[in-house]
């Protein structure tokens, strides 16, 4: 009979801690493992990945890992050399205790532990399987675009910082919102006081009426303004530079106002055509930009977390717990896809605007002296379970059903609402 192990090259189990990293390797034909210590860097596992595919150049190297893991399996997912077996937490804890009658437990058993599970069983495990390309070019393109809003967010806040310097005035004149159109195009036309008091009055009503700007008031106001406010400094030093800094500025947020188009585009094209558009739109405050990230998050394989709690652990949402001596305390959980948390916090913040539990749940928290991230981090586990039943079984959200299920429970909530 032929050895079923000889499918994968190597079986690998990684015990991801928070200092270093114990793993266990052995060969798809058998042999002695071998342990390795792995410190806590990218670069570090980058390094150690590479030189695992010099070992074992032919073939799929099977990675055994806890599925709370969340940050690990993010990283390893654009290795395509590996098939990952992400087991729940408590199933290595039996397997271990099968063994380990003492209930001892340490680093480097568990990474045995691990290979030892897959290499034996990796038939009854489920692999981790990559979503459809539609849903994966999906995440890729919001992943993308978060990534150049946070650019125009950096780079916006250093144009306003730099006009402050010397024409503070341009902030109000410009719109406010500095990285938009009207605000790039006025400091364009005129990057400095004296330049925009040279003009006509006509102009300047023509320029904030091309803007769709057109509220005669405001227009006079910022007329105003510029007639009677007088230059913060006069020194060219100064000046000089603070120019040149906002011309390459205004560049830069232009071509990523472009960029963000493009990016918005596409999204809107493959969102509009998923299959799990329906569900993900029903949740308050989702919206364009929110709406396509959820999805991604939760991926297109139904069979791939097995409770809530699962996403609540791999996103990084769910506290974590330490314990020594006496002490107890919870702290947030850093390890985790940066990405998958920001996804889920920035949503639950948002919900707070279309969804009256939401708001009050929050509300309650922070009248029970929660800071506001920890108000919304606890509405962002809340929202998980949630959305897990409604992914789960393909039901979109209902708010009213919702909320005539917190009646019945009597909920606390009611008070808020």
């Amino acid at each position: 009979m032929k050895n079923k192990a000889l499918h994968f090259a190597a079986f690998v189990g990684v015990d991801w801690a928070d200092q270093k990293h114990d793993v266990s390797i052995s060969s798809g034909d058998g042999g002695k493992p071998v342990h390795q210590v792995i410190t806590h860097t990218p670069e570090a596992l980058s390094e150690w990945l590479l030189s695992l595919r010099q070992q074992y150049p032919d073939g799929q190297i099977a990675l055994c890992l806890e599925q709370s893991r969340g940050a690990l399996i993010f990283h390893l997912l654009g290795y395509d050399f590996l098939t990952l077996f992400p087991v729940n937490p408590k199933n290595l804890a039996r397997f271990r205790e099968a063994f380990t009658g003492s209930g001892a437990k340490g680093d480097p058993s568990d990474a045995d532990y691990l290979r030892e599970l897959v290499a034996v069983h990796y038939e009854r495990l489920r692999p981790w399987e990559p979503d459809d390309e539609q849903t994966r070019t999906i995440s890729f393109l919001a992943q993308g675009r978060r990534q150049v809003v946070g650019e125009r967010t950096r780079l916006t806040n250093r144009l306003c910082s730099t006009l402050k310097m010397y024409f503070p005035q341009a902030i109000e004149l410009a719109g406010g919102t500095l990285y938009k159109t009207m605000a790039l195009d006025f400091l364009s036309k005129w990057p400095q006081l004296s330049d925009v008091q040279r003009a006509k009055d006509k102009t300047i009503q023509l320029f904030y009426s091309t803007h769709n700007s057109r509220s005669a008031a405001r227009i006079k106001e910022r007329q105003e303004l510029i007639r009677s406010t007088i230059p913060l400094t006069s020194d060219q030093a100064v000046i000089k530079s603070c120019l040149i800094i906002v011309k390459m500025l205004i560049g830069q947020l232009s071509e990523l106002n472009s960029a963000i188009d493009e990016f918005d585009m596409a999204l809107r094209e493959l969102y509009n055509n998923h299959e799990d558009k329906s569900i993900f739109d029903t949740f308050p405050g989702s919206g364009e930009a929110l709406g396509p990230r959820l999805l991604c998050a939760w991926g297109t394989d139904r069979k791939r977390y097995d409770s809530a709690d699962s996403m609540q652990q791999y996103s990084g949402i769910a506290p974590v717990t330490k314990a020594s001596g006496q002490s107890k305390k919870v702290i947030r959980r850093l390890a985790c896809p940066k990405f998958l948390l920001q996804t889920f916090h920035e949503f639950a913040n948002s919900s707070r605007r279309s969804s009256i539990w939401a708001q009050a749940y929050y509300e309650m928290l922070r009248e029970r002296g929660k800071s506001h991230h920890t108000a919304i981090r606890a509405l962002a586990f809340k929202w998980i379970r949630i959305m897990y039943c409604c992914w789960k079984n393909r039901t979109p959200y209902d708010e009213i059903k919702y909320i005539q299920t917190l009646k019945r429970t009597n909920s606390p909530l009611l008070g808020f609402v």
